[in-house]
């Protein structure tokens, strides 16, 4: 009896200690503004129906069904940032090249563009750190320039995602271990943290597996779940209460909350 009255108040110690961590990173939100115009090169992958670029490092599956479309790109390493990247919106336009279409367009970081060690950065291995480089869809890419130069230089800046709804939960894993997809993630876009609460549980940190996967070893089935999701670049929590009811299987999706 003793070790359950000490492993009772174990689980509410670290759950209010979750609950702090979050809550010290919120304040009323203000409205992501984007960033500053920088320079870099951008190329694209697969062909005008975008079916290379669906899956993907980010792990979003399919690219039309969770309403990205072909307005997508692949992130150099750098950018990727090893999955914090995953969701960031971009305008990009072309520059300098006698290839360049005028105007720009805007794109969502889906997939990571692979170092290619046994090419030199600046004739092939495109996205080998250091290097920012963009590798678009080539309906994105066919926006900005004329798809026959392969690569041009590019200006580009970060922007709010705009996104109807909700943010969306995907729920996948077993009995004992749920691991949950994020996609329409708006304003800043991308995600650094993320955390669960049961109906029966305190909030419960969650590790990134990959991409926008995040996970959690425990059985939560049986009760419905509320999410805290942190943004990468600003820092800044929503939260999502009672977005998933008790009676979820694995395989649903849920939406519920948004950033700005």
């Amino acid at each position: 009896m003793i070790l359950a009255l000490v492993a009772s108040i174990l689980l509410a110690i670290q759950a209010l200690a979750v609950a702090a961590v979050y809550s010290s990173s919120y304040s009323t939100p203000s409205r992501y503004k984007g960033g500053l115009w920088r320079y870099a090169h951008a190329t694209f992958y697969g062909e005008y129906d975008a079916l290379e670029t669906m899956g993907g490092a980010c792990g979003y599956g399919n690219l039309y069904s969770q309403g990205y479309g072909t307005d997508t790109t692949a992130l150099s390493t750098v950018l990727f940032n090893s999955g914090y990247g995953c969701g960031g919106c971009y305008e990009i336009s072309c520059t300098q090249s006698k290839h360049c279409y005028p105007g720009s367009t805007i794109v969502t970081a889906t997939n990571l563009c692979p170092p290619n060690w046994y090419k030199p950065s600046n004739n092939g291995g495109w996205c080998n750190p250091p290097r920012i480089h963009f590798d678009m869809s080539k309906p994105a890419f066919s926006k900005i320039a004329y798809w026959r130069a392969g690569i041009v230089p590019v200006r580009y800046r970060r922007v709010p995602c705009r996104r109807k709804g909700g943010i969306k939960f995907e729920l996948k894993g077993n009995r004992w271990w749920l691991i949950v997809f994020v996609s329409n993630v708006g304003g800043p876009g991308d995600i650094k943290r993320m955390a669960v609460k049961g109906s029966k549980t305190g909030w419960l940190p969650m590790s990134r597996n990959w991409g926008v996967g995040f996970q959690v070893f425990k059985s939560l089935h049986g009760q419905s779940l509320s999410f805290m999701v942190t943004s990468f670049t600003t820092g800044k929590t929503v939260t999502a209460y009672d977005v998933v009811p008790a009676n979820w299987r694995i395989g649903q999706a849920y939406s519920g909350g948004q950033m700005v």
